[in-house]
């Protein structure tokens, strides 16, 4: 009763009005300003003030580091912004009763502007510095308020918080945090009760504080859960990403979901294409590193795209080498056919770039169809690799042949050409296989006049 009494008398009317009328005075400013601050800034020039305020500190952290610094520079100004509403509720509440938790709620504010600067010192200090003010400022309300007001209540938020902003690594902190904030709760619990609680505060004001707690402290647990599980959710896509972009749609389903077993298919039939740009190495020398990189992206990139337009399976590129299948990992009857009509646009590209840039570019290119073996080769920078005679015959093929043609095999020159203009060549000695009766592809074939 002493520590109630204490409370009222130093909160002597005369005092109490010149603190509202003070308070009302500071509010006013503080909405005129804030009106005019938005009034004066654009709406695109807040986007960049924001993203300034959600990076301070962050500079210099690794990537992953830094995200979970931003995220705490937000949870700051979350509780900046909410802890001064709450001040300025029990302000005009009733000054004179609830001055101490003004106050407290104020040098919460103060704590949290300093937020930002406390990255400087480290990737935990910040982190740290909010753990013992949260913990000791609900400590301090359920002091005044005693526990009838669920204050205590927010203590459960610290055992799913700490994970977000110590990350998930650091156990030695993670956990006397959370034992830390069960023993405070537990204290608030045995220490606190109704009635040595320093402040009278009315019962409805204690209940409407229990369920505001209540609910604050529930939506911040989903709200780190959401979190964790958000975290766990996008790494899972960027790792299926990642993965798809290396290896074929299939076998990426087929590695999920028999993560142990080899994947290696054998495929009775299927059309192999190797493309490589003559002369390269003169004009690589010449152009230097960033340009030929640049050169070999564009028409890496090109050729892709017409991949996976003609349904078309890319292999790998080695150097200015270019390596496609149809047929892998999924048959298909037209394999020939998807590989011809993707060969004459590779072409076609080529000389379209040869006209941009000035460059002599040239493309030699093979075609073979035959049986071949494919799977997942290696377990670190693995890849989907095929192999087979189909597979030796499409080199020597395009090794053989001449810039800016297609060289078929003896198997995919007649299966074309019902479809497509080609051109024998004769007999050719294929270094490993012999002579072999091969012919250029010239074109798709043109339907005959009526």
């Amino acid at each position: 009763m002493a520590g109630r009494a204490g409370a009222v008398e130093i909160g002597s009317v005369p005092a109490v009005s010149r603190l509202k009328s003070s308070g009302e005075i500071w509010a006013a400013r503080l909405r005129e300003a804030a009106a005019s601050l938005l009034e004066s800034r654009p709406a695109g020039a807040v986007a960049p003030l924001l993203s300034r305020l959600v990076e301070a500190g962050t500079q210099g952290y690794p990537p992953e580091v830094k995200r979970r610094l931003m995220i705490l520079n937000m949870i700051a100004y979350l509780i900046m912004v909410s802890t001064l509403v709450y001040a300025l509720q029990q302000t005009f509440l009733d000054y004179s009763l609830y001055w101490p938790i003004v106050y407290i709620n104020l040098a919460i504010v103060v704590v949290m502007l300093f937020v930002p600067l406390m990255h400087r010192l480290g990737e935990v200090a910040a982190a740290l510095l909010m753990l013992f003010t949260e913990c000791a400022a609900l400590m301090s309300f359920t002091a005044y308020l005693g526990r009838s007001s669920g204050v205590h209540l927010q203590y459960f938020v610290i055992a799913a918080a700490a994970f977000v902003v110590f990350g998930l690594k650091r156990w030695r902190l993670i956990v006397p945090s959370i034992a830390m904030a069960v023993m405070l709760h537990i204290a608030c619990w045995f220490w606190y009760p109704h009635s040595v609680a320093r402040i009278e505060a009315p019962h409805e004001v204690l209940d409407s504080m229990y369920i505001q707690a209540a609910i604050t402290t529930f939506g911040l647990i989903a709200a780190s859960v959401f979190y964790a599980f958000r975290l766990a959710e996008n790494a899972k896509a960027e790792t299926d990403a990642l993965l798809r972009n290396i290896l074929p749609d299939e076998i990426v389903e087929r590695l999920k979901k028999k993560p142990a077993d080899p994947v290696a298919d054998t495929f009775a039939e299927a059309s192999i294409l190797f493309a490589d740009i003559s002369g390269f190495v003169p004009l690589a020398r010449r152009l230097g590193a960033e340009a030929t990189v640049t050169l070999l992206n564009r028409l890496v990139t090109h050729f892709d795209d017409l991949a996976e337009r003609h349904g078309v399976e890319k292999i790998k590129t080695i150097g200015d080498a270019y390596m496609a299948a149809a047929g892998v990992p999924e048959p298909v009857a037209d394999c020939a056919a998807r590989l011809a009509r993707m060969a004459l646009e590779m072409q076609t590209v080529v000389r379209r770039l040869r006209e941009e840039t000035g460059y002599e570019l040239e493309m030699r290119m093979g075609i073979a169809t035959g049986p071949v073996m494919a799977g997942v080769i290696g377990r670190q920078k693995f890849s989907y690799d095929i192999w087979g005679d189909a597979v030796n015959l499409a080199a020597r093929l395009e090794s053989s042949s001449a810039p800016g043609r297609i060289h078929l095999c003896p198997l995919s020159g007649p299966k074309l050409a019902a479809d497509f203009a080609v051109e024998p060549r004769g007999a050719v000695e294929i270094k490993g296989v012999g002579k072999q009766e091969t012919w250029f592809l010239v074109g798709p074939r043109k339907p005959a006049a009526s």
